[in-house]
């Protein structure tokens, strides 16, 4: 027997809790399969299994918090025909002779009755998260996803454990379908179905908690103020289609506009400290680095993993640890230490069709830049004799959230500026990093 133990998930993480078990009590598990899925202050993360073998027993239960070095299951030797049938049994001798000798003597039967409370008992064990295991159970966020995008769930492979079908899968295939829904017909809006969790009650996760916890605390600390600027991106649109085929084949991925924001965000933060900044008592703390997180939007809740020194980085070192960050961040494959030391945070509220917010400031940072929807607008464009015309634009709106206790509207504004003169002039030839 081989005791499992939650391992440390971080410098500062001392405790977790189980939100989901991947295995049931005599199911096979392998070296570094999936096991549990534990929820700490950081991060949701699968915890892999150290042994192989056989799930012998499930010690800790879901919702159940627990510190770092508990033991969260037993996993036994042998092979998974033989341990299943023995694990059940157990339990069921274990109890049946001690009423036997007490209720009387003579009745031999009740050793035949055996074999009654051990078919009662198996549907017992999968009790543990039976929905969740299956295979085939669909939470009601990717329900309402997939009939957002118009996927067809009953054809779809998942990714997840055992071949569940998770969230990024039916983002993937409403992505390939969206390309063949151009005619007028396929755009018709359609009214989205109601919510299974319409006139329910849950309980809020761990994660949820703690972001709670800590937007509340931020908006009561902090006074958090919104400036806002309109950029024109048209020049980085045509750049893109110039160099996307070269740029996947070298990156891996697509060069979508977020990369630009980011190295542009990050250029400014060099020459405006005080938005790269923390509070800490009555002193100012200028970071010497610009390591900016970026929100991603998990069934979970949002996560901020973090682009380190994003200021020495090209384009396609941006993109790649985007995609790399962002992919591990859904599949729960993220380490607590990728989420801390953040120094400014980028927030894309535009993927979901927004333009533009008002983002709420985390501490200990100082300052959140939202980005919104790329859209084509008409705007006033003046040539190089300076003559003054309508044309049909690429336009985004960048909203910079800031603690007003440190950051003046002067500042803020000038950041942003900078910002804006860098997207508006595209010169990013040089920064594409091939």
């Amino acid at each position: 027997m081989s005791e499992v133990v939650l391992p440390a998930l971080g410098e500062s993480v001392t405790e977790g809790t189980v939100t989901r078990w991947l295995k049931k009590v005599g199911e096979t598990v392998a070296v570094d399969e999936p096991l549990v899925e534990v929820s700490t202050d950081k991060v949701d993360t699968e915890i892999p299994s150290p042994f192989a073998g056989v799930v012998q027993q499930i010690l800790v239960a879901e919702d159940e918090t627990v510190a770092v070095g508990a033991v969260l299951a037993i996993v036994g030797e042998g092979a998974a025909s033989t341990p299943a049938p023995v694990a059940a049994p157990e339990p069921v001798v274990a109890e049946v002779p001690a009423p036997a000798p007490v209720v009387a003597a003579p009745p031999a039967p009740p050793v035949v009755a055996a074999p009654v409370p051990v078919v009662a008992s198996a549907p017992v064990v999968p009790a543990v998260s039976e929905s969740e295991s299956d295979p085939n159970y669909i939470t009601p966020i990717v329900r309402k996803l997939a009939h957002e995008l118009g996927v067809n769930l009953s054809g779809l492979r998942g990714t997840g454990v055992g071949g569940r079908i998770r969230k990024e899968d039916v983002i993937a295939a409403g992505s390939s379908t969206s390309a063949s829904a151009s005619s007028p017909a396929a755009n018709a809006h359609v009214p989205s179905a109601a919510s299974p969790l319409r006139g329910t009650t849950e309980s809020m996760s761990r994660l949820r908690k703690v972001l709670a916890e800590r937007a509340v605390a931020s908006m009561q600390q902090t006074a958090q103020l919104t400036t806002v600027v309109e950029v024109d991106v048209t020049r980085i649109a045509n750049l893109r289609k110039r160099v996307q085929s070269e740029f996947v084949a070298k990156a891996g991925t697509k060069l979508t506009f977020m990369p630009f924001f980011t190295l542009a965000a990050a250029e400014a933060l060099r020459a405006h400290p005080k938005i790269n900044s923390s509070v800490d008592g009555e002193r100012i703390v200028y970071h010497p680095s610009e390591n900016i997180s970026f929100a991603v939007d998990t069934e979970r809740g949002l996560l901020t993993p973090v682009i380190r020194d994003a200021g020495s980085l090209n384009l396609v070192q941006i993109a790649q640890q985007i995609s790399d960050l962002a992919d591990r961040t859904r599949s729960n494959q993220l380490k607590p230490d990728e989420l801390s030391g953040g120094t400014f945070t980028l927030t894309n509220t535009g993927s979901r069709g927004a333009l533009f917010d008002t983002p709420v400031v985390f501490l200990p940072q100082s300052a959140i830049l939202g980005t919104g929807i790329v859209t084509k607008r008409p705007a006033v464009v003046t040539d190089a004799e300076g003559n003054e015309s309508i044309a049909i634009r690429s336009l985004v709106y960048l909203a910079l959230s800031y603690d007003h206790r440190t950051i003046d509207g002067a500042d803020a504004s000038r950041f942003l500026v900078d910002v804006k003169a860098r997207l508006e002039a595209a010169q990013f030839d040089s920064n594409l990093g091939f």
